[in-house]
C-alpha cells in the first residue's frame, strides 16, 4: 500500500513537473530575447544571446522612454491597489449580511452576483461605455469603481460560501459585548475572512494589473495602464520594437510575480483553514 502511494507520488511529481516547465519556458523565452537586438529576436527567437546579439539593457531602457513606462505603472498600480481594496472590503460586508440577513430580498441580491459571473463582458461592454461617459467615469478613479462592479460576482460568492461556516454563536458573542454591527464584522468576522481575503485578493490583482480591453475601452490613451502602453509599442504597417516590447513584457510580469510569491502561503493556509472547518 506504501509503495503505491510512494509510486502515485512520483508520478504526479513528475507530471507536476512537466507542466511547470511547459508554463515557464514562454516566460524564459521573453526573457531571453529582451536581451537581444530587434532584427536577432525575429531571426534565432529560441537561441542564447552571444556576444553579437547581446544588448544589454538597451531595450528596457528604450521601452521605458517610448511608453513612458513609470507613468503607465503609476496608474496601474493606483488602479489595481484601489480596486482590489474596495473590491474586498465591499464584496464581504456584501457577503455578510446577505448570508446572515435571511429574506427574499437577500436571496435574490445573492443569484444576481451569482449570475453576473456568467454573463461575458462582450455582452455589456458597448452598454457599459456609453453609460461611463455619460456618468463621467472615465477617469482612473471611475475605472476602480468599474472594476468592483465587475469584481463583486465571484468575490461575493467566495465570501459568501466561507461565511456559512464561521459559527453564528461568535458574533451573538460580540454583539452581547456591546458591538454593532459595523464593530461585528470589522473586529470578529473579517479577521476570520483574511485567508478568503487573500485569495479574493490575489485573483482580483491578477486579473485588474494584466486587464487590457477594460481600460482600453474607458480611459484609452488618456490615463494608458501598462497593457494598453506596451499594445503601442506595436506601431503601424505590422512594424513593432520587438526588444522593447519583450522588455517591457517582463517589467510588467515581475510586480504580479512578486506579489503572488509572496502571497500563496495564505491561499494554502486558506484552503487548509476551510478543510478544517468543513
Amino acid at each position: 500500500m506504501v509503495e503505491n502511494q510512494k509510486k502515485s507520488n512520483n508520478v504526479l511529481f513528475f507530471f507536476m513537473t512537466i507542466l511547470a516547465i511547459t508554463f515557464l519556458v514562454p516566460i524564459f523565452i521573453v526573457l531571453m530575447n529582451s536581451f537581444k537586438g530587434q532584427f536577432f529576436i525575429s531571426d534565432a527567437p529560441f537561441s542564447f544571446p552571444t556576444e553579437q546579439t547581446f544588448v544589454g539593457f538597451t531595450n528596457y531602457l528604450n521601452g521605458i522612454e517610448k511608453i513612458n513606462f513609470f507613468s503607465a505603472f503609476g496608474y496601474s498600480l493606483f488602479i489595481t491597489a484601489g480596486s482590489v481594496l474596495l473590491i474586498t472590503i465591499c464584496t464581504s460586508m456584501t457577503a455578510w449580511y446577505i448570508t446572515r440577513v435571511k429574506s427574499k430580498i437577500t436571496s435574490l441580491m445573492y443569484y444576481l452576483f451569482a449570475f453576473s459571473m456568467i454573463v461575458p463582458f462582450q455582452m455589456v461592454m458597448f452598454t457599459m461605455s456609453k453609460t461611463v461617459n455619460v456618468l463621467r467615469l472615465d477617469n482612473p478613479v471611475g475605472m476602480i469603481l468599474i472594476y468592483l462592479g465587475f469584481g463583486a460576482g465571484l468575490s461575493v460568492f467566495m465570501f459568501a460560501g466561507f461565511i456559512k461556516s464561521i459559527p453564528l454563536e461568535i458574533e451573538e458573542a460580540a454583539m452581547i459585548d456591546g458591538c454593532n454591527p459595523i464593530q461585528t464584522f470589522f473586529l470578529v468576522v473579517f479577521p476570520i475572512l483574511k485567508p478568503t481575503a487573500i485569495t479574493v485578493s490575489i485573483l482580483n490583482t491578477m486579473w485588474i494589473w494584466n486587464d487590457y480591453l477594460l481600460p482600453y475601452l474607458v480611459i484609452g490613451n488618456k490615463y494608458r495602464t501598462l497593457p494598453v502602453a506596451i499594445q503601442y509599442l506595436q506601431g503601424g504597417y505590422g512594424s513593432r520594437d520587438m526588444g522593447a516590447l519583450m522588455a517591457m513584457l517582463i517589467l510588467a510580469i515581475i510586480p504580479i510575480v512578486v506579489f503572488y510569491l509572496s502571497a500563496q502561503k495564505y491561499i494554502i493556509k486558506g484552503v487548509i483553514s476551510g478543510a478544517v472547518k468543513g
